[in-house]
């Protein structure tokens, strides 16, 4: 088959494909515009809700402070360190101690044989009182809204469900590229996320009954992880348990990062998607490559028509089309997080180019991270280095 014949098949492709994902991108907008109208109601029981911290991030102390902020009063708040000489303890302690709602500060120590941030948490839910019906996880780099805690709780009043999650919202506290493109990657992650289809906790915002928690075995599955959301979710999907996307409690998250920590961050979700969910893996890193090498057909091909004064129009126009279906979805997914976040709608709003026009590049910069989780099973994380063995087994390479 000849390059042009090539570029004409992936293109058709692309386009097909590309309206397909409008039309999945449409759906989602309503299931968020009908759950932003929908009464939470009056479930009520009492929270943990959890929180490991490690050093000093952008904006710690407001991200804490607004989990002692939420409007129901009916919980607890554990922040949870691996080490009492961590320099986040006196921001921590600080926060805990002027709170309005009982805040309690838990020192889990070192990790043997899993994530430092697993650990944290595994500890924290061993030493939890029993009254605590419901169990929330948050991180530290998060900014939940005042409504955040009683919204994700309250679809759990369904006994069946096995557990409430929302997603992230990257805004660059900074105007440098590697930050733009942060955001820009994490962007398509949240519509994921839908009404239908085979959702996955995420570790900075999930709800769980404590006796879905139990009954689930999630402790076991975390003796050995360095995801504790993958494994969340994997054993909520052996246990036939539904994951139930809330998209009124996305959280903003305000980043700041170089290109190191760029490529730091992405390859190490990719290498963990690969390890802990493969089948989102392997048609993701197909979706992706597909897309790139039909850009770069068609810019080969565009060339090569400019270069030998032929017409070119139909394949420029062949080779846009993706481009533009990719930044339609990207608009009807910016409409959507506007809607569910109106506090940051105007910073959301002044940086619409992030989300919209450079999306269409990222799809590059994810092949570059599948790549990576092809050749190495080794993370960097906060710190610390693991190699992935399996979802069962988590070697640490060093403190």
């Amino acid at each position: 088959m000849s390059v042009e014949t090539t570029f004409y098949v992936l293109a058709l492709l692309q386009i097909l494909l590309g309206a397909c994902l409008i039309w999945q991108a449409w759906q989602w907008l309503g299931y968020v515009r009908r759950r932003l109208h929908t009464d939470p109601g009056f479930y009520s029981p009492r929270v943990a809700v959890l929180c490991p911290c490690k050093g000093v991030e952008p904006g710690l102390e407001r991200n804490l402070l607004a989990l002692t902020e939420f409007e129901r009063q009916n919980y607890d708040i554990f922040f949870i360190l691996a080490s009492g000489s961590d320099p986040a303890r006196s921001i921590v302690e600080r926060i805990a101690a002027s709170s309005k709602v009982k805040a309690h500060v838990i020192i889990a120590g070192s990790p043997s044989n899993s994530g430092e941030k697993v650990n944290n948490l595994r500890v924290a839910v061993e030493q939890l009182p029993p009254e605590f019906e419901v169990l929330v996880f948050t991180d530290s780099d998060g900014r939940p809204g005042k409504s955040w805690l009683h919204h994700l709780v309250a679809p759990l009043s369904d006994a069946r469900i096995g557990a409430t999650t929302t997603m992230r919202w990257l805004i660059p506290n900074r105007g440098n590229l590697p930050a733009a493109l942060l955001a820009a990657w994490n962007a398509p992650v949240v519509t994921m996320l839908s009404e239908t289809g085979r959702n996955f906790c995420w570790g900075g915002g999930s709800a769980i009954r404590r006796s879905v928690f139990e009954q689930s075995g999630v402790l076991n599955e975390w003796k050995n992880s360095v995801s504790d959301d993958y494994s969340l979710t994997r054993t909520l999907e052996r246990n036939n348990r539904p994951i139930v996307f809330v998209p009124e409690c996305l959280v903003l998250s305000y980043v700041e990062t170089d290109f190191r920590g760029l490529l730091e961050f992405t390859n190490r979700q990719i290498l963990i998607t690969r390890v802990y969910a493969n089948r989102v893996w392997a048609p993701a890193a197909a979706t992706h490559l597909l897309y790139c090498l039909t850009l770069v057909l068609g810019v080969i091909l565009v060339s090569s028509e400019f270069l030998e004064q032929r017409p070119a129009f139909h394949v420029v126009m062949l080779t846009f089309l993706p481009l533009l279906l990719s930044s339609i979805r990207s608009a009807i997914r910016l409409i959507g997080v506007t809607e569910a976040l109106p506090a940051g709608r105007s910073q959301i709003m002044d940086r619409a180019w992030i989300y919209i026009l450079l999306t269409v590049v990222i799809p590059f910069l994810y092949v570059v991270n599948f790549g990576n989780s092809l050749v190495t099973r080794k993370i960097r994380w906060r710190g610390m280095a693991y190699e992935l063995i399996s979802p069962e087994q988590t070697r640490i390479i060093r403190f």
